[in-house]
């Protein structure tokens, strides 16, 4: 595992387990820049605003099951896909596939980019076509989604 990888897990760890959010903003930068819907929202910047979307982000996401399918490396940055599972406030568990870019300042993040479907996310329903998409081989997280499969 690479030092970026390191990182990743950590981080998955932190949300996963405790929904840690002072564990999660260790391994970022104070000027990070964080697209977490990257197409639909301006992005958060600084701990501060990784901080306010994370302190919303937990009221609204019970159980998360965070998991990374595939993995690819440059010098500066990790891309990730994978597959991000929750019950949501309304109890319903929902599943999202999704793409991401963290880009690393040393050991830390310093610019954070989420790609993923927000109208699936949002009504909490994952199509029949992309069920086979959150299956596959896990690199990091849980292993299934514990709850309900997609």
């Amino acid at each position: 595992m690479s030092a970026k990888q390191a990182v990743l897990q950590a981080v998955i760890d932190a949300w996963c387990e405790r929904q840690d959010i002072d564990a999660v903003l260790e391994h970022m930068t104070d000027d990070v820049v964080w697209h977490f819907s990257a197409v639909s929202v301006p992005p958060k910047t600084g701990k501060d605003g990784a901080r306010e979307f994370l302190t919303a982000f937990k009221a609204r996401v019970r159980n998360p099951a965070w998991r990374i399918f595939n993995l690819a490396e440059t010098d500066d940055a990790l891309f990730v896909e994978g597959a991000d599972a929750f019950d949501d406030a309304d109890g319903r568990h929902v599943v999202v596939p999704y793409m991401g870019i963290l880009e690393f300042r040393g050991d830390r993040i310093c610019a954070w980019r989420d790609y993923f479907d927000r109208g699936s996310a949002d009504a909490g329903s994952l199509p029949d076509h992309a069920r086979p998409l959150v299956r596959r081989p896990v690199l990091m997280g849980p292993k299934s989604l514990e709850r309900k499969e997609a």
